[in-house]
C-alpha cells in the first residue's frame, strides 16, 4: 500500500468501526439472539475473505513458516470477537460516542504497554513522557465524553 494512503485508511477504519458498532447493535435487536447475531456478523466476514482468498490464493505459507508461528497468532480474530460482541450488546446502553471512546482509549493504553515491552513480537517503542501525557489526555477526554 502506498504510504500516502496509510493514515486515511486508518481513519476510515476508525470511522467505520463506529458505524459497525451501531450496525451490530441493530442486528442484535432485529435478530433478538446475541449468539445468532454474532454468527451472522462473522459469517459475512468469513464469506468475504474466502472470496478474496479465492481471487488471490498466493502466496501460501510453507510448513517451516507454520512451524515457527507462535501458538497465539491465530487467536487475533477470536480476540476481535470480544469487540463485536460488545458492540452487539452494549453500544445502545452507553451510546456510540462513549462506547467507541472507551474502546479506543483502552486500545491506546494497551498499545503503549505492548509497544514498550515488545509483546506479541511487536517492535519496541519505549514509553516516554509524551506518550503518557497523550494517554492521560485520552482518559480525560473520554471521561468528559462519557458523562451524562
Amino acid at each position: 500500500m502506498n504510504a500516502t494512503w496509510i493514515f486515511p485508511f486508518i481513519i476510515l477504519g476508525g470511522a467505520l468501526q463506529t458505524c459497525g458498532a451501531a450496525m451490530n447493535a441493530q442486528l442484535f435487536q432485529s435478530l433478538e439472539n446475541k449468539w445468532l447475531a454474532n454468527a451472522v456478523s462473522f459469517a459475512l466476514i468469513m464469506a468475504f475473505f474466502v472470496c478474496v482468498f479465492a481471487m488471490f490464493p498466493h502466496p501460501l505459507p510453507t510448513g517451516a513458516a507454520l512451524a515457527k508461528m507462535p501458538w497465539w497468532a491465530p487467536l487475533g480474530g477470536l480476540v476481535g470477537a470480544v469487540q463485536v460482541y460488545a458492540g452487539l450488546t452494549l453500544v445502545q446502553n452507553v451510546g456510540a460516542g462513549p462506547f467507541v471512546g472507551i474502546t479506543v482509549t483502552a486500545a491506546l493504553v494497551t498499545s503503549l504497554v505492548l509497544d514498550h515491552y515488545g509483546w506479541f513480537h511487536m517492535p519496541v517503542h519505549a514509553i516516554n513522557s509524551w506518550r503518557v501525557v497523550g494517554a492521560a489526555l485520552m482518559v480525560g477526554g473520554i471521561s468528559l465524553i462519557a458523562r451524562n
